[in-house]
Formats: structure tokens, C-alpha cells, sequence
């Protein structure tokens, strides 16, 4: 048994949450935030069999999409530096995903 920990932008947290319940695969999902822009993602817990491993992480990439954002980073919430600089492009969203063994699992 596995556990997949998978953190994803919360813009694509629905879709991918309705993706597991069309493909029957039970996942709880935990409000996060992210280190780099601090903004909202979704961590999603799944617990699968070995096999169903590789259908899950299908179902990952398919719903979470990366997408390319301007920033200004002295403008921009939890970026500051000593002086205004332009505009960049970061690529945003997509997923990062964990895959961790389960010794043990227990449900009371």
C-alpha cells in the first residue's frame, strides 16, 4: 500500500477532486499554502494499492495544469525586495506529488 501526497494549485483542487470521485478514488483533501508566492494550494491524501498507484498519478496530471503568470515581485504578496523590478513570467499550478509506503493501515 501506498500513500500519494499530492499538493496542488486550489485552482485546480475541484477539478481534480471531481476527477477522484468520477474514478472512485477516496482522497482527503487539506487547505494548504505554498512557500514561494504563499498563495492557496490543496493537499490531497490518498491512500491506494500498489497497483492502482500509476491510474491515480494519470488522474494527478490530467487535472492539474501548469500555466504561465506575470508577477511584479515587489508588488506581488510574499515577494518584497529593496527595489521595483519588471515584470516576470513564473510557471504556476501543475502538482507535486509524494509517494510514501505504508507499513500499517487502520480504520476505525
Amino acid at each position: 500500500m501506498k500513500l500519494i501526497v499530492a499538493i496542488v494549485q486550489s485552482e485546480d483542487a475541484k477539478r481534480l477532486q471531481n476527477a477522484f470521485i468520477d474514478h472512485d478514488v477516496r482522497a482527503t483533501k487539506l487547505a494548504s499554502t505554498g512557500g514561494f508566492l504563499r498563495e492557496g494550494n490543496t493537499t490531497f491524501l490518498v491512500g491506494v494499492e500498489d497497483e492502482d498507484v500509476d491510474d491515480v498519478l494519470d488522474i494527478i496530471h490530467e487535472n492539474s495544469q501548469t500555466r504561465e503568470e506575470v508577477i511584479t515581485p515587489g508588488l506581488h504578496p510574499g515577494i518584497s525586495f529593496e527595489q521595483q523590478i519588471d515584470p516576470v513570467n513564473i510557471t504556476v499550478g501543475g502538482a507535486t506529488v509524494f509517494i510514501l509506503p505504508v507499513d500499517r493501515f487502520l480504520h476505525f
